[in-house]
């Protein structure tokens, strides 16, 4: 009899389509959802990487030219009010803030420097939100996702003891299948959840870098603006 079971059992297909194939509606259901979340989380992955390494090579390009020698006024003149890179944007916020600031004769409205901090201060909030966008759906995959996947195998093992019940037969051909695809939906979770939450740190670390670089040329920008009104 053993070796009967052993022989039915090594006819079955485990390989993962298979698998999928024979579960439940409902644990097929978990499957896509988590195969679907993890094809998104990549996607966000690869597209923030994209975006970061692009906003670091646009941060390096404008300090290169701001810190050039070249006036103020003129840097101002050429880049526009709405540059590309997000230093240019913070530049290009605290310079048309700045000449508002100077009326008809010459004289600077009183407490000029305040409202050019607070608005380059919206402006790195608004390129903050930019670089954070997506990270949320990231860390939800990574907490989520190992639920989601054990919600699939809580419910493929009930239907697999269902299945026992019904054939009154406890032999590894009959319980093996059901035991295997109900793994399946927490391995998928895993496998979702687990760079989701790698990258997301990751990710994390390498926006919090970019706007502290953002934040501290905000600051070397108003000194020298202060300086200007001081002299």
């Amino acid at each position: 009899m053993e070796t009967e079971t052993l022989a039915l059992a090594q006819e079955i297909d485990f390989s993962m389509w298979s698998l999928f194939l024979r579960a439940t509606f409902t644990v097929k259901l978990v499957m896509l959802i988590l195969i679907i979340a993890s094809g998104w989380a990549w996607a966000i992955i690869i597209q923030k990487h994209l975006d970061y390494r692009r906003a670091r090579a646009e941060a390096d390009a404008f300090d290169r030219v701001f810190w050039s020698g070249e006036p103020l006024d003129e840097l101002f003149d050429s880049i526009g009010t709405d540059p590309d890179g997000a230093s240019g944007k913070i530049f290009a916020t605290g310079m048309a803030e700045w000449r508002r600031s100077h009326r008809n004769d010459g004289g600077l409205i009183p407490g000029a420097t305040a409202r050019i901090d607070r608005s380059m201060d919206v402006a790195i909030a608004k390129e903050s939100e930019t670089l954070n966008k997506g990270l949320a759906l990231l860390a939800t995959v990574g907490s989520t996702a190992p639920f989601i996947g054990l919600f699939g195998t809580v419910w493929g093992i009930m239907n697999a003891f269902i299945e026992i019940a019904r054939e009154q037969n406890t032999n590894l051909a009959v319980v093996a299948p059901g035991i295997a695809e109900a793994l399946l939906a927490t391995g998928l979770g895993l496998l979702a959840a687990i760079p989701a939450v790698i990258f997301y740190n990751k990710l994390s670390s390498d926006s919090d870098r970019i706007v502290a670089g953002y934040e501290a040329f905000a600051d070397e920008f108003a000194t020298i603006l202060s300086r200007q009104l001081d002299s």
